[in-house]
């Protein structure tokens, strides 16, 4: 799937590896970090706070409603996918990942050939508190870290705050259909 959309010719960067942790913005002690073994370490709690996520928020047809469709979408990507999660009192409210765009999930190498898909999502009550940009900022950095240079994402276009945050980063905007915009971002990475 090697250029199969277009990225920035400057790579944007360093972002700050995990684990880390921070006092939000409404004063809540967050620890940010990407389990080793995600299905083993954190699969159960993320799963719980999907399920808590509020649906009218779902962007794109995700995360899916319901436990078990939630857990069976979570374990069908978990292998082969990048995780973080960002916890409050031990409870995940974020979760930030990486998909490999490929039909072959078993070529899945962190070397550049493949590109990898964006999703982030925050729990209703802890948005707009500046945990998203720090979610983001640490996934792009375990990213950089295992080889990940090219990311890539869609948006709904009306979502402002997000769309926002993607350029802060240096995400850029490649393409649009009726309701979504495509933006990219080339990592700097231990090899470029």
């Amino acid at each position: 799937m090697a250029g199969a959309r277009p990225y920035p010719d400057d790579p944007s960067g360093p972002f700050p590896s995990p684990a880390t942790e921070f006092e939000d913005r409404d004063g809540r002690q967050i620890v940010i970090e990407a389990p080793d073994a995600f299905v083993a370490d954190a699969l159960e709690d993320v799963v719980e706070m999907y399920v808590r996520f509020d649906p009218t928020d779902r962007a794109q047809g995700i995360p899916p409603t319901g436990e078990d469709r939630i857990r069976n979408w979570l374990e069908t990507i978990a292998e082969d996918s990048i995780n973080v999660v960002a916890r409050h009192e031990g409870a995940v409210i974020g979760h930030a990942m990486l998909v490999p765009d490929t039909d072959d999930p078993s070529s899945v190498t962190h070397n550049g050939d493949i590109e990898w898909e964006l999703a982030i999502f925050v729990l209703q009550d802890y948005q707009r508190a500046g945990i998203g940009t720090k979610l983001l900022e640490h996934l792009l950095g375990h990213a950089s870290d295992v080889g990940i240079d090219r990311v890539w994402l869609t948006v709904e276009r009306w979502n402002n705050p997000a769309i926002a945050l993607y350029k802060r980063v240096g995400f850029e905007t490649t393409g649009s259909e009726s309701f979504e915009q495509e933006m990219t971002i080339r990592l700097e990475t231990g090899s470029g």
